[in-house]
């Protein structure tokens, strides 16, 4: 029987022209249509490999729905960041935006070379991270769990009409050059207290993507109880330093859909030791599975980074290690166009069912799937 084909760190002929504006200081990768992650190797099942497409998002009240004529003006109007919000700063402490940085002089904290000397490739039809090209590792490959790409998750008019839904409410001033919009509770995550405040649900735009997630076995759970969108710029100097997300109040699984542009999700972590590292022989990743290949190298944790590649319209699912082992960020050079994030949150166990805190769960559930939502002030 053939064995498939591993992949190969791809050179400038191999690369994907989709991503190479995001992808800058690493190569380019090509990845297959795939929504295998690290954690899931066998396929997934025909609904969820080919969801239902073209299914109308619902509009908010005062919205119309797109008209096919309008929808290329829509979609470039969408790309294009107000004049006036390149004006203005929302950073604190440490974090600085291209605004804040001209204002301040001297040299910003984004041009300080980086400790993370050693630079992987996520490869999402395989769950395994490759060297770089000419690399020190080049060739040189390590399983890494946890991330779920699903590309094309909505289409072109959808994601123009929900970029568009979104720009008809405030976006909030944010830290490193962003801007927000929350759906969600008041939380100090300091203290571990919440309060309903003014949140009355996701939008009502997000009702259908919530649905077409569960036709996805890695999401047929998954119920959002926050939103919050994110808008990034190169103008403003737009990025969102390395972080690991509460595991107070948010559950297993973060869920990100990628909007109007794409970029690299940079994975690292800070843990001491090791990993383990496998020569990719030509039948990779299976000989890497029937234990063909073992362990020969090694690299120290604190020098790797990991580039995960998200594709315009695409989701990605971070679980387990890559939810709370490995800290994510988006770097700066990584944001080429106008972007906007939309990360979905699901409630942790304490908040769910035999939880200690379930019934307040059970509220913010409720309350977050009446799809009757604005941003939070």
């Amino acid at each position: 029987m053939a064995r498939r084909r591993g992949p190969r760190v791809p050179g400038p002929q191999h690369g994907n022209p989709t991503l190479a504006p995001a992808i800058a200081s690493v190569q380019e990768v090509a990845p297959r249509e795939s929504v295998r992650g690290g954690d899931r190797r066998k396929e997934a099942s025909p609904r969820s490999s080919r969801p239902a497409r073209g299914l109308p998002l619902p509009a908010a009240p005062a919205a119309p729905h797109l008209r096919p004529g309008r929808r290329d003006a829509a979609m470039a109007a969408a790309a294009v960041a107000p004049p006036e919000v390149l004006r203005e700063c929302g950073c604190k402490g440490i974090r600085t935006c291209l605004i804040c940085e001209r204002q301040r002089g001297g040299d910003p904290p984004w041009q300080h070379p980086s400790q993370k000397t050693h630079r992987f490739i996520y490869y999402p039809d395989t769950g395994w991270a490759v060297g770089a090209e000419e690399s020190d590792f080049e060739g040189w490959a390590f399983p890494f769990p946890g991330v779920t790409l699903i590309e094309d998750f909505v289409t072109r008019e959808e994601e123009a009409e929900m970029v568009q839904l979104m720009d008809r409410d405030p976006w909030k001033l944010s830290q490193s050059g962003r801007r927000k919009q929350d759906y969600g509770p008041k939380v100090n995550f300091r203290k571990q207290k919440l309060k309903m405040a003014d949140f009355r649900g996701l939008p009502s735009f997000s009702r259908e993507v919530v649905r077409r997630m569960g036709l996805y076995p890695i999401l047929e759970d998954f119920q959002p109880v926050e939103q919050c969108n994110l808008d990034y710029c190169p103008e403003r100097g737009s990025a969102i330093d390395p972080h690991l997300d509460d595991a107070w109040l948010w559950g297993e699984r973060l869920v990100s859909l990628s909007l109007l542009a794409p970029t690299v999700l940079s994975m690292s972590r800070e843990a001491p030791g090791s990993l383990l590292l496998c020569l990719a022989p030509s039948g990779f990743p299976e000989a890497l599975a029937d234990s063909a290949m073992a362990p020969s190298r090694s690299v120290p944790c604190q020098e790797v980074e990991v580039a995960v590649p998200l594709p315009r319209r695409s989701l990605v699912v971070l679980s387990g290690g890559a939810r709370h082992q490995w800290k994510h960020a988006i770097h700066r050079r990584h944001v080429r166009a106008r972007r906007v994030g939309v990360t979905f949150r699901e409630l942790s166990a304490e908040f769910g069912p035999g939880g200690k805190q379930q019934e307040l769960g059970q509220e913010l559930l409720q309350m977050a799937l009446s799809f009757q939502g604005r941003p939070t002030t």
